[in-house]
């Protein structure tokens, strides 16, 4: 059995989970400071969260193939995104912000203001108010969100066969795996992947019940 579609799930779930951390985190925090964008800008981030993730793959595709402006300009250095590891990533990243984004803007929203008033009024700069008053006090519910995000990147499907196609060994994941071996008629292999997805979202599973606990148990306390 070749595990390279194991190791490419792993790769683009890892990598786009750092990215979506991060956006994700700093984005949800600028949209709790807007009032009349706020809905604007929350509707065009949840938006991949609603839409199938093969409408979610046709735009990744108009943006980044070969007639468009950035396939133009990266044809010019004999480069392609499309068909190549770095779609996995993207199209994991793109389906799976909108997780990370909901659940830590929820937790901003929730956090008692009082504390950070308190934090300015003893002169608090407001990057420092960010890293020791508010990431702490969330530090559960965004974790909770880190690991959704991380189960929805490694299920990926429908965006990653739109840009990413269905290539062993560089751009086929368990779940394009699972399509093929079905596809091919082997349902011996088709069995073997989807009981690894099972386990690792069980495992996920888990992790999350972890964390909401804890979250729950703040709340209650």
């Amino acid at each position: 059995m070749n595990y390279s579609p194991l190791l490419i799930s792993l790769k683009a779930a890892i990598i786009s989970t750092f990215i979506t951390f991060i956006i994700g985190i700093y984005s949800a925090y600028f949209a709790t400071k807007l009032n009349k964008l706020r809905g604007l800008l929350d509707g065009i981030l949840t938006l991949p969260l609603v839409l199938p993730p093969t409408v979610v793959g046709f735009f990744l595709l108009t943006l980044l193939g070969k007639n468009s402006i950035i396939g133009k300009l990266l044809s010019s250095f004999d480069s392609s995104i499309i068909f190549s590891s770095s779609a996995t990533i993207i199209a994991s990243t793109v389906v799976s912000f909108p997780l990370m984004y909901r659940t830590a803007r929820g937790a901003f929203e929730q956090l008692d203001r009082n504390i950070v008033y308190v934090a300015r009024t003893l002169g608090l700069k407001e990057h420092e108010i960010f890293w020791k008053i508010v990431m702490p006090n969330c530090f559960s519910s965004i974790m909770a969100g880190t690991i959704l995000s991380f189960a929805r990147a490694m299920g990926e499907f429908g965006a990653t066969i739109m840009i990413a196609g269905n290539i062993p060994g560089r751009t086929q994941t368990m779940a394009v795996a699972v399509y093929s071996a079905v596809q091919a008629g082997d349902r011996a292999l088709a069995y073997r992947w989807v009981l690894i997805m099972v386990l690792l979202s069980f495992v996920s599973i888990l992790l999350l019940n972890n964390f909401e606990s804890k979250r729950y148990g703040k709340l209650r306390a």
